[in-house]
């Protein structure tokens, strides 16, 4: 099982991946040890997650809400 996530850095922005295990990535990150995006934008938030049966599932979404803007991925996760 694959998770795919979205995590808010300390600048505000919006990363997303993906990751077997949500609970170590987030540490990992949080740890400057994550994307190299992130080692920089650190502490980061876990603001929303799903899971997908396998990798390649969750490589597919990944690439498509990594395409969405900003306003869209944020109706993900606030109401």
């Amino acid at each position: 099982m694959y998770y795919l996530y979205i995590i808010k850095c300390s600048d505000q922005s919006l990363y997303t991946g993906i990751t077997t295990d949500i609970t170590r990535r987030i540490k990992e990150h949080n740890a400057g040890k994550g994307g190299k995006y992130t080692r920089a934008k650190c502490p980061v938030n876990l603001m929303y997650k799903e899971l997908h049966k396998n990798r390649s599932e969750a490589q597919i979404r990944e690439a498509y809400i990594k395409s969405w803007t900003r306003a869209k991925k944020l109706k993900l996760f606030t109401k």
